[in-house]
């Protein structure tokens, strides 16, 4: 049984259905769409994304899908509950339950901020936009980065701030960096960097140091957080309630139960591992390897899991790929900006979805 169908779950699906002989493969997610989280900036501004039915996604696998949100895990008993009253019981479990913005961190955000972390969050400030003369974006990472500049692309009279606690793109090197800034320059993006957020109110932001930021709108794009389904159940979890896996990605604690993506814990080449779709899509790829060898009673392969790099799309005609050694750290001088970067971002995301359309992904990826 596998538990989520984001780019880990799904792809950890079709992986096990692939591979697990005669064993039964059941799919468990809130919606009957895949959801491209990496294009959700896009439906913020009104752009068309590609609907993608699950049970088209799966046809010819063999799984089966059970639209349902889950509200319980016991453990010891190998149940799932369901929140239409069912409980499943399953053998060896994949828990791909994905993430979601963390509004917790500083007061105001959950009562005033909006985010880009899942669809209903993205079609709220898609419906607003139309209405704001300035937006606030709160993160300094990817998720902001890319979401401040489709609102400047998309938009160019409306005001956009992006505020963050470190400093732009943290993760990337000074070369990509610094066209990071020269675009936000050029399309008149205001970045404060080195600005820890004190609180959110409805007409804007207050940081650390005392200044306002008023605003008609705040994104929330500063962190994440996982359910603590996987804690209230028991399981192994670090501070952040992320399970802690073995190197088949099985939980420390319950071998049964294999935990991919977003809501897992383990180094990779030594650092621990980032959220991101690229290596969650990895992690579940191998989960599903691990699922299908528990099924057939065999000891599972270690994941081989390493990084090649980082795409950051900036609106529509610009963006940046700076590549990476194998445990995520940049190469300075390997960067690829402009309209060259905007492309082979677009087509990461395309052929991830391709290949997930795939009855064969995993031969694919």
């Amino acid at each position: 049984m596998v538990l989520g169908a984001g780019y880990a779950g799904l792809g950890a699906a079709k992986r096990a259905a692939r591979a697990a002989g005669d064993a039964e493969v059941t799919l468990v997610n809130a919606s009957d769409r895949f959801v491209e989280r990496v294009r959700l900036h896009q439906v913020a501004t009104g752009q068309e994304t590609a609907d993608l039915p699950l049970a088209g996604l799966l046809d010819g696998t063999g799984a089966e899908l059970v639209v349902a949100r889950v509200t319980g895990l016991d453990a010891d008993a190998r149940r799932v509950r369901l929140d239409d009253g069912r409980a499943l019981d399953y053998d060896t479990l994949v828990y791909a339950l994905g993430s979601t913005a963390d509004l917790d961190v500083v007061p105001g955000a959950r009562e005033h901020a909006l985010a880009v972390a899942r669809p209903a969050d993205a079609e709220r400030l898609r419906d607003r936009l139309p209405d704001l003369g300035s937006v606030t974006v709160i993160g300094g990472g990817l998720t902001g980065i890319e979401t401040a500049a489709e609102f400047a692309d998309a938009r160019p009279g409306l005001r956009v701030d992006l505020v963050t606690a470190g400093v732009l793109g943290e993760s990337l090197g000074p070369r990509a960096r610094d066209h990071l800034h020269r675009w936000f320059a050029g399309r008149g993006v205001t970045v404060h960097e080195n600005a820890p957020v004190a609180k959110v109110a409805a007409d804007g932001l207050m940081l650390e140091d005392g200044r306002e930021l008023p605003s008609d709108a705040v994104v929330w794009a500063a962190g994440f957080r996982v359910p603590s389904l996987a804690a209230d159940a028991g399981l192994g979890v670090d501070g952040r309630g992320r399970i802690r896996v073995d190197a088949s990605l099985r939980a420390e604690t319950h071998p049964e139960i294999v935990a991919v993506g977003d809501v897992a814990t383990l180094p990779v080449r030594g650092r621990e591992a980032r959220m991101s779709c690229q290596i969650g899509l990895p992690m579940g790829l191998h989960g599903g390897i691990t699922a299908a060898a528990l099924a057939r009673g065999r000891e599972p392969a270690r994941a081989k899991l390493r990084y090649v790099g980082q795409c950051v799309s900036l609106g529509r005609g610009d963006g940046v790929v700076q590549f990476s050694r194998a445990d995520d750290t940049p190469i300075a001088r390997a960067v690829v900006t402009g309209r060259a970067a905007a492309r082979i971002k677009e087509t990461v995301v395309r052929s991830t979805v391709f290949a997930m359309r795939r009855p064969g992904v995993g031969a694919l990826l």
